[in-house]
């Protein structure tokens, strides 16, 4: 279950609901802080540290790509329903600071999912695309993107047709969900002191206080005060109620509001801009709506938020746009993005030497040379790193290969040349060759995701295989609606109609033992005993009609 269903799910099922996974995708478990990590479903790793989500309900784990996979399959038969037609070909947009290893992860998920993968785009991009169609202009405008899980922040010369990064900056471990935890730290630590009692230890009531702290946030948008009330907690044995004002959420998620300031201000910087040479602000994400992001906005660059886009939908249409030029039905249209970190290689004494510098156009390609470190030295080790820290060690590994058959020479003299080329997805190859016998070797960052080709496959089938089970389970979830409903209908119509005392009894057995089949989930004999519940009702139309005409 995809979507606002499987959202509901989490209320009463929080060990096998699976959210905000977009936070682990390419991403090894060394890389997170513990707290991060902290879901009501598990999250632990193998012991390579690639992330694993458990599923007590199936037995299984998953990994975060076959995740991704599940919603990307669901929006494909959704669009597909809509438009009548095969979709086998999508445009993905991920966060604009996604490294290399997130990016490859996310082509992954759509190969699982069944699709080919076009492009990845970046989501402020996107956005600027939505926003920019249709301007004649020339404007600078800088994109605001505060989702439920990254943060991100990207400058653009947009006008004439041409859409250029100038800058891209953010926060991978920023977002709507950091603001929910701190809303729900708060309501739990108030409510145990109060009462004494840690509403933590119970999944159920836990994920009714993750429910209503979401809630409240998003009603302190437009309210200047919300009540969170939560009654029969703990098995029926406790209640919350809490008032929260607009002022206490801006105090709770301080910390959160001002981190938000930093990657603005980086941005700016990067493009060698003045608050004062941004003509437009563009607002995405559902966070947005914070009156007190808003009022950040205004503070650091004195202009007030474009409201003229939907933060909500603006990504996706967007990213439909993309998709447009790429199959030839948009013309006129050149997007020029940035790759959001520096990109280069180990050198003597761990420095990491940058090849590509962050916010540099892409597709892009360079070559530098590099030599040897000790005399005779029959083979270089080329170790690839994403970052902008100094040392090596203290940025992003991506991958490393050996460059072999080097003639013996004293130390500085082979001149090995290495070439890092980024394709219009941000996506990696590395070349090394020696110039004196002409080997090469080469790696495309392809193994960044942490999945090999094998696991991929099988993520594929798997993947059919529960496209099925899911439809399965869609069609039971729509039957229980319908028996449900109809339970209902049926029985306000026997409170309102004189019905005979067999008629009566007829249908106070059949909606109880639908109920009980409800009740139980055993759902084998639901439909034979709904096709008796649908002959009951159309017999009770029938007395009503009777009782008319007499």
């Amino acid at each position: 279950m995809v979507g606002q269903i499987g959202k509901r799910q989490n209320m009463l099922n929080p060990q096998n609901t699976f959210y905000s996974v977009k936070r682990f995708i390419g991403s090894k478990m060394t890389d997170l802080d513990a707290e991060f990590t902290k879901m009501p479903y598990q999250v632990r790793a193998d012991e390579n540290s690639n992330i694993l989500l458990e599923c007590p309900a199936m037995n299984r784990t998953f990994r975060p790509e076959e995740i991704s996979a599940q919603v990307l399959r669901r929006l494909a038969e959704n669009a597909e329903k809509h438009i009548g037609q095969t979709v086998d070909k999508a445009v993905i947009t991920v966060p604009a600071y996604f490294n290399d290893s997130q990016r490859q992860a996310t082509q992954d998920a759509g190969k699982i999912a069944g699709l080919e993968v076009l492009r990845i785009i970046n989501e402020p991009t996107a956005a600027s695309l939505a926003y920019g169609l249709d301007k004649n202009t020339n404007e600078v405008i800088l994109v605001f993107d505060l989702g439920g899980g990254t943060f991100d922040v990207s400058i653009l010369d947009v006008g004439d047709g041409i859409f250029e990064v100038l800058s891209t900056s953010g926060d991978t471990r920023l977002g709507g969900d950091n603001f929910d935890k701190l809303m729900i730290d708060y309501l739990l630590n108030e409510f145990t002191k109060k009462t004494d009692v840690d509403l933590s230890t119970d999944p159920t009531s836990l994920q009714r206080v993750v429910g209503a702290a979401e809630k409240a946030k998003i009603d302190l948008s437009t309210l200047v005060q919300t009540t969170v009330k939560l009654p029969f907690l703990m098995e029926g044995t406790q209640h919350l109620e809490e008032v929260i004002t607009r002022e206490k959420f801006e105090e709770i998620c301080g910390d959160l509001i001002s981190r938000c300031r930093i990657p603005v201000e980086t941005a700016l910087k990067d493009a060698n801009l003045s608050k004062d040479q941004i003509n437009q602000v563009v607002l995405v994400g559902g966070s947005t709506r914070i009156p007190a992001i808003q009022s950040l906005i205004k503070d650091v660059l004195s202009t007030e938020p474009n409201q003229s886009v939907n933060p909500d939908e603006v990504v996706a249409i967007g990213a439909a746009i993309q998709a447009g030029i790429l199959s030839g039905e948009v013309k006129d249209i050149l997007l020029l993005d940035v790759t959001p970190l520096s990109l280069g290689v180990e050198t003597l004494g761990g420095i990491f030497s940058p090849m590509i510098q962050r916010n540099t156009t892409i597709p892009t390609k360079t070559t530098e040379t590099f030599s040897t470190a000790m005399d005779n030295q029959p083979s270089v080790e080329i170790k690839i790193f994403q970052g902008e820290r100094e040392f090596a060690k203290d940025n992003k590994s991506l991958g490393v290969f050996t460059l072999s058959g080097i003639e013996p020479a004293r130390r500085g003299v082979p001149q090995i040349e290495v070439t890092f080329d980024i394709d219009v997805n941000g996506v990696l190859s590395v070349t090394a060759q020696d110039k004196g016998t002409g080997k090469q070797q080469n790696i495309t960052i392809s193994g960044a995701s942490n999945l090999d080709q094998n696991e991929i496959d099988k993520m594929v089938s798997d993947a059919e295989q529960f496209a099925e089970t899911d439809k399965e389970k869609s069609s039971e979830v729509a039957l229980q609606n319908q028996v449900d409903m109809l339970c209902y209908q049926l029985e306000k119509k026997a409170e309102l109609l004189d019905l005979t005392e067999e008629l009566q009894e007829k249908v106070t057995n059949a909606i109880t033992s639908c109920r009980e089949i409800l009740q139980s989930q055993d759902l084998t004999n639901l439909a034979p005993e709904y096709e008796k519940l649908q002959q009951i009702y159309s017999e009770v139309l029938g007395q009503n009609k009777t009782n008319e005409n007499v």
